[in-house]
């Protein structure tokens, strides 16, 4: 394969392969007019061997790509090549690759025919660097600035299987209502989207209605709703904007076993009005699923980088980074769902172990080129079936901070009880009269 032989991406090679890797060059024009030392498809490989090394500079992940490669000795080249390189392929090739990539894979969650996902955003940090704050700002307070730039990110979230369905993400002086619209383009009947209060505005809620995919979303409850007609499980019909949705009012109350109880009420609209085939305690139970979302951000910010800041220096590399983040992780998770399907699911397989398992398999350059017979388990989901995550108990757990940044005392009595074992109880309430 000559120059061409360290692009690869290990085992993860099988599911983002060189014929994808080429079209998506193809498509954003950015396949390479010669032959080179780092040709297009190779860089690519190289920025998501990067998202998977997120520690380490480029020069030591080219290294790690190199290791396992038979044959003459590859091309050694220095920092400065790679980063030209790196901007020569730029971040549209990385862009249409997620955008190939994307979508719910095999053993999503359905719920009476409905495919599950959600919607949110979280935000990321970006090096403090003059390029970088001509696009990124850094998030204001009556306490200050924060010390990095930051960036907000948006996806929409296939329940299930934690894949990308589809992504949006700029600046953080831009609000989450304003980003999502960009969003609803992936929306189709036939899905139905978790979102959390942010979501809960007329404007939103009829552009989500008007895709024709229905939407539970939670609603604050400081305010009355009027009713236009009453549902024989409780739940009441009113417009939102020019959209009849559905309000369902439930106290949820908690109570851990040897701990002080507490309720909280919660209220969730919908477009599935009718009550008979979609009880209200059903929905109250599925909204949960929309904390998944919460996990592949945690996934990403915490597993993959580690908590670390990114580290593209200009807008145009923080574009190229984080799409290369969205196809490996999207990569890993497609892995999961392959090797999971028939079993207990995705949700009970380690990210950190498939992530660790890409790692070694990408150093190793092992099973790079699928063989004759198809594995779509592999190497990565042995590991994470060999190591199962057990069902979870309902637990609790205080939302304290453990190590805190001043050595003084918060003030206040704080319950810092760990709470193995607790009941959930959920009632719905009566409609307003």
């Amino acid at each position: 394969m000559g120059v061409f032989a360290p692009g690869h991406l290990g085992e993860l090679t099988q599911i983002v392969p060189f014929e994808m890797v080429d079209a998506a060059l193809e498509s954003a024009r950015a396949v390479q007019s010669r032959v080179r030392d780092l040709p297009s498809r190779v860089v690519v490989y190289l920025l998501l061997a990067g998202a998977l090394f997120a520690d380490i500079g480029y020069t030591q992940v080219w290294a790690r790509m190199i290791a396992g490669l038979d044959g003459p000795a590859p091309a050694r080249p220095g920092s400065s090549a790679l980063t030209q390189a790196r901007r020569r392929v730029g971040s549209a090739p990385l862009r249409e690759l997620f955008g190939l990539l994307a979508g719910p894979a095999a053993g999503a969650t359905r719920w009476r025919g409905l495919l599950v996902c959600a919607i949110d955003a979280t935000t990321m940090f970006v090096p403090d660097t003059t390029a970088n704050l001509s696009t990124y700002h850094r998030q204001g307070s009556g306490n200050g600035e924060s010390g990095y730039p930051m960036l907000r990110l948006l996806t929409v979230v296939a329940c299930g299987t934690r894949t990308v369905i589809d992504a949006v993400f700029g600046t953080h002086g831009i609000s989450e209502q304003a980003y999502a619209p960009q969003l609803f383009g992936c929306l189709r009947e036939g899905m139905l989207l978790l979102a959390d209060r942010n979501s809960a505005v007329a404007a939103l809620i009829t552009q989500i209605a008007e895709t024709k995919a229905d939407l539970l979303v939670r609603a604050k409850t400081g305010h009355a709703v009027p009713m236009i007609e009453r549902s024989a499980d409780g739940s009441w019909l009113t417009l939102k904007g020019q959209i009849v949705v559905r309000v369902i009012d439930a106290d949820i109350e908690v109570a851990p076993h040897g701990g002080p109880r507490r309720t909280e009420h919660y209220r969730l609209l919908t477009t599935l009005t009718d009550h008979r085939r979609y009880p209200a305690m059903e929905l109250m139970r599925l909204y949960h699923q929309r904390w998944q979302i919460e996990t592949s951000y945690a996934e990403i910010k915490s597993s993959i980088l580690n908590g670390r800041v990114l580290r593209a220096r200009t807008p145009n590399g923080i574009d190229q980074e984080v799409y290369a983040l969205l196809v490996t992780h999207q990569a890993l998770r497609i892995a999961i769902a392959d090797a999971t399907h028939g079993h207990p699911g995705p949700l009970h397989a380690s990210f950190t172990i498939a992530l660790n398992t890409a790692r070694d398999q990408l150093i190793h350059a092992a099973a790079v080129i699928a063989d004759t017979a198809i594995d779509l388990v592999g190497r990565i989901g042995r590991a994470v079936l060999a190591d199962p995550i057990p069902t979870r108990r309902p637990r609790q757990s205080p939302r304290v901070v453990k190590r805190a940044i001043s050595k003084h005392r918060a003030k206040g009595i704080i319950d810092r009880t760990n709470y193995p074992n607790i009941d959930i109880t959920i009632n719905l309430r009566k409609p307003p009269t």
